[in-house]
């Protein structure tokens, strides 16, 4: 019996000793094979297993680029600014850190308790935003009791940067700047039109954990958008602006817009529009307050879209909402606060793009007497013209069957071309046109860039309206030499008229002068570009005398400056309905006569006076501008003798010239620069055109000229 115990341990033995050898072998073979892989492919699966053992990246922001006025003037910035992050797993790690970070929440940023609780629900989030938007002065005290022996308690709680635009005048030159919305995304003006330079790319920081559980940090630093310099100068915008408010508050108007540029380059030096708002907040209520005040009201409410937007198709009845909102607009007992807390939000965003709105570049309006610059200046570039031609003016001139006025029906006689445009009178030009014939005048619209885009740089332009060549009829023809039944934009006038005493260089348009980095360097400049040629020196020479006489004894005698030699062109254009007694004002003139370096271009919209029809109100805040504008520019003064002018001309009324029916047909210029019939007729009578704009025209109303 103990012979066959011991033969069985011993086999028991032997085979516990064979396993053994296996697991030693194969553990050799494991440990060579592992030696094998790590010598050949460590690095390969140690980044594996080091990714997999990731932390939470953090994203860093980029700053988005300055806006610069043309001598360094910060017109737009960004500001870094905090938002405060808690991490709820390190923060709830134990009792007494989590009741000394919700005390320091509370002490330092006046968080309320449940809103910490809630925030601490997700117990294994590393990353909760609690305040946006927190400035260095608000960070500043909890970062020193973070020092202190109580705030070494405190865990889990970490700022992390962002930046906020910023606009440090507020309302200066708002429609020409633009503002940004969510995303650093540009809306309007220099902001969405250079939107992609002035972004920049986000950085981002990586973390991971070595093979001894340390944490390493990767950072791939962000790139900074480019800086913008404009060539708006931030000094002539401000007197600008403050001329216009100081005719608003004297006088009043429906809104009035005023264009500044160097003719010799084509460069915007001041953009502004009465109705301006805060930059810093473009939504708020005070952005479209004044659409609902008093005075403003039956503005708004004869708005097209406005009207569009409260229309219902036969036998429909206005929704309710939208019928609440009427009531609220026509109710005279409410006050402009009261009716902006019962807009819609479709309504409010009506209201916010009309306040958003450049009038300068985005609305047509038939010019009246400023175009018929563009008129003689063709006629004579073609040699229609020679310069010693007279003209009679008996007060009204017949075409075809057309009886067709000057706007002083008494006439002006015999005129010579100068006198033409000094006293503004139709029946002159309207013979200059005929003698010019179709081609001709429509060649010269398309040379002085009338019906197409300017190309400026800024979104949102209009093209505006005029009659293609094989349209342009006599009677068509004859209109649109005094700027009747074509619309243009604000722009459109201002750049041509540059060309028209310059020399005769049509530039592009542009308010940016050069794009640089944020150390200074020079990424691009946009140098002043001439487009093409409009008129010969010669051309333009007699025209800066001709324009300097309107100025000096013409209609436009208020813009005089003492010690200034101005040149301009005043204009009048009776709105529709015709016979309402509402009209756009304009002048358009420059300094010095001699070399010309400013061109100031005046609209007023609807002045709250009796008797709308005086060109004299676009001239008086033309010339209040001349008068501040000139010094600040260091253009010296060179009249020593102020000169009497001509006592017996002054504003003239503004007056129906039609006698008849009023051409039925306009042309739309599309944005393609093509051509094509518009929709509308015309119901015609004794001073009266029902017509009513295309769409295309980008313009909410049509006016008409009348001087």
């Amino acid at each position: 019996m103990a012979k066959k115990r011991k033969r069985f341990l011993a086999r028991m033995q032997n085979k516990l000793f064979l396993i053994v050898i296996g697991f030693t072998l194969l553990f050799v073979f494991l440990l060579i094979k592992i030696i094998m892989i790590d010598s050949k492919s460590g690095k390969k699966y140690e980044k594996i297993v080091l990714a997999q053992q990731s932390y939470d990246s953090i994203e860093i922001p980029y700053r988005r680029g300055d806006i610069l006025d043309r001598n360094g003037t910060q017109l737009a910035t960004s500001e870094k600014v905090y938002n405060l992050i808690l991490e709820p797993k390190n923060i709830l790690q134990s009792d007494e850190v989590k009741e000394a970070t919700k005390a320091a929440l509370v002490q330092f940023f006046s968080l309320k308790d449940e809103d910490i609780d809630k925030a601490l629900e997700d117990k294994t989030s590393l990353y909760k935003k609690m305040l946006k938007g927190l400035t260095y002065e608000q960070i500043t005290p909890y970062n020193e009791f973070l020092a202190t022996e109580g705030g070494k308690k405190v865990k889990g709680v970490w700022f992390e940067d962002e930046y906020k635009r910023y606009y440090p005048h507020g309302t200066l030159a708002c429609q020409a700047i633009g503002f940004t919305v969510s995303g650093n995304v540009g809306q309007g003006g220099i902001e969405g039109y250079y939107n992609t330079e002035l972004n920049g790319i986000n950085g981002r920081e990586y973390g991971y954990l070595t093979q001894d559980l340390t944490l390493e940090r990767t950072t791939k630093p962000p790139v900074n958008g480019y800086n913008i310099v404009s060539t708006i100068d931030a000094n002539a915008q401000s007197i600008v602006e403050k001329k216009i408010s100081k005719f608003m508050k004297e006088t009043g108007a429906k809104n009035v817009s005023v264009l500044v540029m160097n003719p010799g380059t084509g460069e915007v030096l001041a953009m502004a529009n009465s109705n301006s708002f805060d930059l810093n907040k473009p939504y708020e209520d005070s952005t479209i307050q004044y659409l609902l005040e008093k005075d403003y009201i039956d503005y708004l409410l004869e708005d097209q879209e406005v009207i569009n937007y409260f229309s219902v198709k036969k036998y429909e009845t206005l929704p309710e909402d939208k019928a609440a909102v009427k009531a609220v607009l026509e109710n005279e007992g409410l006050s402009a606060q009261e009716k902006l807390s019962n807009l819609t939000d479709d309504f409010r965003l009506i209201c916010l793009n009309k306040a958003w709105r450049n009038f300068i570049i985005s609305d047509g309006f038939e010019p009246g007497s400023t175009y018929k610059t563009f008129t003689i200046a063709g006629a004579l570039e073609d040699g229609v013209l020679t310069g010693d031609e007279t003209f009679f003016c008996g007060g009204v001139y017949d075409v075809e069957d057309r009886h067709i006025k000057c706007h002083n029906h008494a006439g002006h006689g015999t005129v010579t071309i100068e006198q033409a445009l000094m006293y503004s009178c139709n029946v002159a030009l309207m013979q200059i046109a005929l003698s010019e014939g179709r081609n001709t005048f429509a060649k010269y619209q398309d040379t002085f860039g009338f019906g197409k885009r300017t190309n400026v740089d800024l979104a949102g332009e209009a093209v505006g309206l005029i009659y293609d060549a094989d349209k342009l009829n006599k009677v068509e023809l004859a209109t649109s030499s005094f700027g009747q039944g074509l619309t243009v934009t604000m722009m459109q006038i201002g750049t041509a008229f540059c060309s028209v005493i310059n020399g005769g260089n049509y530039y592009e348009p542009h308010l940016v002068r050069q794009v640089v980095d944020e150390n200074g360097g020079v990424i691009r400049n946009i140098e002043p570009t001439v487009l093409r040629k409009t008129i010969s020196s010669e051309t333009s020479e007699f025209m800066r005398e001709a324009l300097f006489a309107v100025v000096d004894s013409g209609t436009a005698q208020k813009a005089k400056v003492e010690g200034y030699t101005i040149g301009g062109k005043t204009g009048t254009a009776e709105k529709l309905p015709r016979g309402n007694g509402k009209y756009l004002l304009s002048f358009i003139g420059f300094a010095p006569v001699e070399n010309p370096q400013v061109v100031v271009y005046v609209t007023v919209d609807e002045p709250h006076v009796e008797d709308q029809a005086n060109s004299g109100l676009g001239t008086i805040v033309a010339q209040s501008i001349f008068e501040e504008l000139l010094p600040y520019m260091n253009i010296y003064q060179t009249e020593t003798e102020e000169s009497e002018g001509d006592p017996s001309v002054g504003d003239e009324e503004a007056t129906p010239i039609y006698e008849g029916e009023i051409p039925e047909e306009e042309l739309v210029q599309s944005e393609t620069g093509e051509t094509q019939e518009s929709d509308n007729e015309a119901e015609t009578e004794e001073g009266e055109d029902t017509q009513e704009q295309s769409e295309d025209t980008s313009a909410p109303e049509s006016q008409q000229p009348t001087e």
